[in-house]
């Protein structure tokens, strides 16, 4: 980890403590609200996320209360937000957090449901003052083209705790998403107004991914209306929702199996419903 400040490190935070993106989940130390905006981010825009956030936080302030609640009203709740698999698993997390308190550190948060070791890390620094970096897309992407080679894996590890300032991990992280987000774009960089551009060996060191496929007509978005169509609703056959969500029987049926076998739909006979628990 670097001991001082370098031109580079200064001219990253001086240019996000004047152009950091104002979230809600950045106005608190507390460990709830940054885990529910850390799953609700797992790929998904943070502009989305925003009322997504605000409003579940509004119905659970606390783990306790998301611990209690049924399943079927907080998938009501997330809603729209979809990758649904997200709301099951952090009701997990909210669960074990209540009946055992909160682990601390990143090594110890990867154990809860749903967990990765960014979302992990993430929690630890922002919540609990842990001097590490939160190795997402953006800060590969950045550190890739700083280095002037593709960064993965250890060496990227390496390279992000070569980069971060002592003691101030929350403000590194959070400015070079914002500087990932905002300047230092996959496919139309804006070198010309970056702040660390005399420190970059260029933008085509980094060659961006393919975009996912399309989201209409993907068994993600059948998905989503499926459970949609079952939000405020008693058990429905797969042709009473395929009519509520206006797509095919097929697809109905290929979805609710998919969401059955992961917890989001119980079944009894020929009908569907959310779950109870």
């Amino acid at each position: 980890m670097a001991g001082t400040t370098g031109h580079k490190t200064r001219a990253l935070l001086d240019w996000y403590s004047e152009n950091q993106r104002g979230f809600p989940w950045r106005q608190t130390s507390d460990p709830w609200p940054i885990l529910v905006s850390e799953v609700m981010l797992q790929q998904t825009q943070a502009v989305r996320v925003v009322p997504f956030f605000e409003r579940f936080m509004e119905g659970y302030p606390e783990p306790a209360a998301l611990a209690q609640a049924p399943l079927s009203e907080v998938l009501a709740m997330w809603s729209g937000l979809g990758y649904n698999r997200r709301a099951l698993r952090l009701r997990e997390a909210a669960r074990q957090i209540n009946d055992h308190g909160w682990p601390s550190d990143a090594r110890r948060l990867e154990g809860l449901p749903g967990i990765g070791s960014y979302t992990a890390a993430a929690i630890a620094c922002f919540a609990f003052g842990e001097q590490l970096p939160t190795v997402e897309t953006n800060l590969r992407r950045v550190l890739s083209r700083w280095y002037g080679k593709p960064l993965a894996g250890r060496d990227l590890t390496e390279a992000a705790q070569e980069e971060l300032p002592c003691g101030r991990a929350v403000d590194w992280n959070q400015a070079m998403m914002d500087l990932g987000a905002v300047l230092c774009k996959p496919r139309e960089p804006r070198c010309g107004v970056c702040p660390v551009v005399d420190w970059c060996a260029g933008k085509d060191t980094y060659v961006a991914p393919r975009p996912q496929g399309g989201f209409s007509g993907s068994s993600r978005e059948a998905r989503g209306a499926v459970l949609r169509a079952l939000v405020g609703r008693g058990r429905s056959t797969a042709m009473e929702i395929g009519n509520e969500a206006g797509i095919a029987e097929s697809r109905v049926l290929r979805s609710l199996a998919a969401l059955v076998s992961e917890g989001l739909v119980a079944k009894v006979g020929a009908e569907f419903h959310l779950p109870d628990g």
